[in-house]
């Protein structure tokens, strides 16, 4: 796919992955639909790629049927959807806000769904592709980060049966995996006196930080090939084919130090949403 003059909308715009995929579509040619919380910051991201902002939150779907509609009056069509809206929270689950816990399922997974399902009649009259944005959480279930792995394998499974249903349609789906990025959300997270210190103590490879331009980067790629699946960095790809193990890895980490945490998490609430896209998300 040649992604000069296509439209494409990308939810969760207004900054981290969602923002750098738009600028670097933008450097070729897409017609940007960005869509999004935090208004101001969404229309800085509108100015920056010379796309268009609309302001509404994934989870409502009265909202989000009215500007894909719009989008797709405004622009003649969708091309590509980025189903990228996403936030966070830590916490271990037997002391963490409920209330975090749940929204993070609402935005991460049942927002994907309705993002997806609002767009898919637009996207089957431009035989388009559909990007759901899963994570490594998919695959590596860590502590403290139980909400949002739920929600990002969800994603996954939600891509995968997607893809059987629409192909003869001429849709084609591909997910994203992947690991730590440089964003507001990971280091805000870092910032957490518990789950911080787990995060950034986690051995090799598994606690780095990638840059955001190399998801920007990968996923323009992936949209022009229509991929199956994206994985920033490579290394989340092979690790795919040895997930079965990923939870006896996990289980034998570092058990005195989930102890404390734990007895430092249910001690006192330092649980909750992340970032400045979460406290957006609980507004």
């Amino acid at each position: 796919m040649d992604v000069t003059g296509k439209v494409v909308l990308i939810t969760g715009a207004a900054r981290g992955i969602g923002a750098e995929v738009a600028r670097q579509l933008a450097a070729r040619g897409a017609r940007l639909a960005l869509v999004g919380l935090e208004k101001a910051q969404l229309e800085e991201v509108a100015r920056q790629t010379g796309g268009k902002a609309w302001e509404a939150d994934v989870t409502d779907w009265d909202a989000l049927d009215r500007v894909v509609n719009e989008v797709a009056e405004h622009f003649g069509g969708i091309d590509v959807v980025v189903a990228n809206a996403g936030i966070a929270a830590t916490g271990f689950v037997r002391s963490m806000d409920p209330k975090a816990f749940e929204r993070v399922i609402e935005v991460n997974l049942l927002g994907v769904w309705r993002t997806v399902r609002t767009a898919l009649p637009h996207l089957i009259r431009s035989r388009g592709y559909c990007l759901v944005v899963s994570s490594l959480a998919a695959i590596v279930h860590i502590p403290g980060n139980a909400a949002y792995s739920a929600a990002k394998a969800g994603c996954e499974a939600f891509a995968d049966s997607l893809r059987a249903e629409v192909r003869h349609l001429g849709v084609d789906v591909g997910t994203a995996y992947f690991s730590w990025i440089s964003t507001d959300m990971v280091n805000s997270a870092d910032e957490h006196p518990v789950f911080g210190k787990l995060r950034k103590g986690m051995p090799g490879v598994a606690g780095k930080k990638y840059p955001v331009r190399n998801v920007g980067r990968a996923v323009v790629r992936g949209i022009e090939k229509r991929a199956r699946a994206v994985h920033v960095p490579g290394w989340v790809g092979v690790l795919k084919y040895f997930r079965a193990f990923t939870p006896v890895v996990v289980d034998r980490q570092a058990v005195e130090e989930i102890k404390a945490a734990d007895l430092e998490m249910a001690k006192s609430d330092t649980s909750g949403l992340v970032g400045p896209g979460g406290q957006a998300a609980t507004r």
